[in-house]
């Protein structure tokens, strides 16, 4: 079903990059709001956020507000005036938008832009690819890595028919798809356990499980917390630097329509991030403590031992709603920089579009099948990467810096320098690595805009 209608796309489909790339500007509120958390809550949600809520507990809940807190905060200071510049600039994505902003030309840095744009999207895009094939091997046994070439074979068929429009009417058959599944698991396994009272016995059992602090943190005392939930607050502002997730919102019709996107967007938002926390929770009731167990493939297995064949079908199903949601989207970004960004003068040839479409969701794919990272791993990565390249430069330009080729290019290397470092000699378990990229990133802004002021000043 969701192949046909994104094939049936392709009937509206119009020749150029502002077509593939952001429909046209042509899409109303509900389809925005619904596209942009289809794309946003993925296979991370159905197979990395549960397999995280499995093994710390009820205390995965800090990530939640933290992650919607800063989401919703990033949102009222950027989305209207990021819908508004794209259309004055003829932007089809966050890096052309950024580079131009303003009426400037920021060539070298667009460049560079697009090369990290490229590498993590292609990581982020084969997390999503690899959660299907997980969901595939654990409830039908079919070998991950042909269940991983399935779900890309899909994404290419209807992303290169319809482009960006393709993307966004499937996300809104797979949002649904997404809730009713975990709907139907949530269900069925209360109802296994005993119902709500045997569900609070079981899990008052296990030390700390309902405990809603945040443990094992390297931070002592109420720093540790504090620090935690400041960083996933980064963590969600940091959808302002997610190229596939930006598009959506570029594509809207009209500005004023914003805080109707806003209540799609995050009315579903905490609805389905409730939903995969309590499938979380139950699922560590249901398989215990055990030792070698994968607890990202907790969702799948439970589906397969607790539901009838026609509801675990429909399980599957929406798993690979939720991956290919947000994977369709990751590959046109990344297609998008290939095509736009790197080269002088931006391709309007529809074969040439397509084409980079193909090839990086074969990219994705062979990283996915050579990668051995976690789903959850793979996500939390790209994604605060991204965020330190991306969001401190919008943020400075928002406040009206004239920012030069130099200071983007300092402030984005920096930027994704300081997570890099911070993933792997800092703190991550307590700190969110894309929360000290940005706020590295952020004050070389500020020092650049303090040099330029003064420069300025000098002259004068």
């Amino acid at each position: 079903m969701v192949l046909l209608i994104g094939l049936s796309s392709a009937r509206h489909a119009k020749a150029g990059a502002a077509d593939y790339f952001v429909a046209s500007r042509s899409v109303p509120p509900w389809l925005v709001g619904l596209s942009a958390v289809a794309t946003n809550n993925s296979g991370y949600m159905f197979i990395g956020l549960i397999g995280y809520t499995y093994a710390v507990g009820i205390q995965s809940i800090w990530l939640m507000v933290g992650w919607i807190a800063g989401d919703l905060i990033a949102s009222k200071i950027a989305h209207e005036r990021m819908r508004d510049e794209a259309d004055r600039v003829h932007a089809t994505g966050i890096i052309s938008l950024l580079a131009r902003w303003g009426g400037t030309n920021n060539r070298s840095w667009q460049i560079l832009a697009a090369v990290v744009s490229i590498v993590f999207l292609c990581t982020y895009a084969a997390a999503q690819i690899a959660a299907g094939g997980k969901a595939l091997e654990g409830m039908l046994d079919i070998p991950s890595a042909v269940g991983m070439s399935m779900v890309a074979l899909v994404v290419i068929a209807y992303s290169i028919a319809g482009g960006m429009r393709a993307s966004i009417w499937t996300d809104a058959v797979q949002s649904l798809l997404m809730v009713v599944s975990m709907v139907v698991l949530l269900v069925a396994i209360v109802s296994h356990l005993g119902g709500l009272d045997d569900v609070f016995e079981q899990a008052n059992t296990i030390d700390g499980f309902l405990n809603p602090t945040p443990t094992g943190l390297d931070i002592p005392g109420f720093a540790g917390p504090i620090a935690f939930v400041v960083g996933w607050m980064f963590a969600g502002a940091a959808a302002l630097g997610q190229p596939h997730i930006v598009s959506r919102f570029l594509a809207l019709q009209d500005t004023r329509q914003m805080n109707r996107v806003r209540l799609w967007y995050y009315s579903y938002y905490l609805l389905f991030y409730c939903f995969a926390a309590a499938v979380g929770l139950l699922s560590r009731l249901y398989f215990g403590d055990s030792s070698g167990f994968d607890p990202e493939m907790a969702l799948p297995n439970m589906a397969r031992d607790l539901l009838p064949p026609w509801l675990a079908g429909l399980m599957l199903a929406g798993i690979f709603a939720a991956t290919m949601s947000t994977a369709d989207s990751l590959v046109l970004s990344c297609s998008s920089a290939l095509t736009q960004d790197l080269p002088k003068n931006p391709s309007e040839n529809r074969w040439m579009l397509k084409a980079a479409t193909a090839a990086t969701t074969v990219a994705a794919l062979l990283i996915g099948l050579w990668s051995e990272q976690s789903v959850f791993s793979l996500v939390v990565w790209a994604w605060g990467t991204l965020g330190a390249a991306f969001v401190p430069v919008l943020i400075w330009q928002i406040l009206g810096a004239k920012l030069t080729s130099v200071a983007m290019l300092c402030m984005s290397t920096g930027g994704v320098t300081a997570t890099v470092l911070w993933k792997f000699y800092g703190f991550p378990g307590t700190v969110y690595e894309g929360a000290v990229g940005i706020l590295f990133s952020l004050l070389l802004g500020g020092f650049f805009v303090r040099l330029n002021l003064q420069y300025s000043s000098t002259n004068k």
